[in-house]
């Protein structure tokens, strides 16, 4: 039987290409898969057969290195997480909220702002300075702008990557802006909120590059509850905190109540450091607060 890839799932339905002849083929999974309680997803590579109409079933799943539950997509190499300096504003809490989701999955995120055109002084420069010191690869971006096109041309070469981010950010712009042919539909931001509609209403990868990447539905807040991130993941999400807690005084150290701790030590001294601890610190009272909701509804 063909072997394929998974490029786009709507509607029950999962467009497969054939691994040598490119072909794609309108497939159903079948039932044996709700037995298992197992959902297909955009990049899986799967066993197929195709029926006498050309369209066919889903066999089987080959093994996942990894998946995100939001987007619902497997086997990523890559999580570009798209910001935008201006219009909507660079928002940090959601940027940290978006690498703690990412490196709790064990995916590699990559940081992409969009609409350099539009920044009048250099406000964003100490974030930069402060992502790239911790090690996230940074690259700026604006549509207008051939060669930092082509530096995020050169992110996407031979690897599956997913472009996340809020509405509006410019997501679709940066993908139309590599092929036209793209014709992803963008719209305007919206000037009495400040943030984009959402123009994205399914999950496809799509050839760009020498590589494929999707564009997935925008939003604005990722519920860590769902995504079952507890309060150990989440101390280890934060890589900077992570790389410092040998130095606590408590091993397990949580960062946030404990004494003699090495992260809270440096606070007071980066004003970076300090909105991402504050960010943390938010994103682990979150997690606390829901688990004891969930627990009350259990009892």
């Amino acid at each position: 039987m063909p072997k394929g890839l998974i490029i786009k799932a709507l509607s029950g339905f999962y467009y497969v290409e054939e691994e040598k002849t490119k072909r794609i083929y309108e497939c159903r999974g079948r039932g044996v898969f709700r037995k298992q309680n197992l959902t297909p997803l955009v990049g899986d590579y799967v066993t197929f057969q195709v029926e006498a109409n050309e369209k066919g079933y889903i066999n089987d799943i080959d093994t996942r290195k990894n998946e995100l539950i939001r987007p619902m997509i497997a086997n990523v190499d890559q999580v570009i997480l798209v910001f935008s300096v201006k219009k909507p504003e660079f928002n940090q809490p959601l940027l940290d909220r978006f690498l703690a989701v990412i490196e709790a999955s064990f995916i590699k995120p990559v940081i992409v702002l969009t609409k350099m055109d539009l920044l009048v002084n250099d406000s964003i420069e100490p974030f930069i300075a402060y992502y790239e010191a911790i090690g996230y690869k940074i690259v700026k971006t604006s549509k207008f702008d051939k060669t930092s096109i082509n530096n995020f041309c050169r992110l996407l070469d031979n690897k599956i990557s997913v472009l996340a981010g809020q509405s509006g950010v410019g997501k679709s712009s940066l993908l139309n802006a590599i092929n036209p042919n793209f014709e992803l539909h963008t719209d305007q931001i919206s000037l009495a909120l400040g943030r984009g509609k959402h123009t994205t209403r399914h999950v496809e990868l799509f050839k760009a590059a020498n590589g494929l990447v999707a564009d997935t539905p925008g939003f604005s807040s990722l519920d860590f509850q769902e995504l079952e991130i507890d309060i150990e993941l989440l101390a280890q999400a934060f890589t900077d905190f992570f790389k410092l807690s040998h130095e606590c005084k408590f091993r397990g150290c949580l960062h946030v109540n404990e004494p003699k701790c090495a992260v809270k030590a440096k606070l007071k001294h980066n004003p970076i450091y300090d909105s991402r601890y504050q960010n943390y610190v938010n994103f682990h009272e979150e997690i606390k607060s829901k688990k004891v909701i969930y627990k009350k509804k259990e009892d």
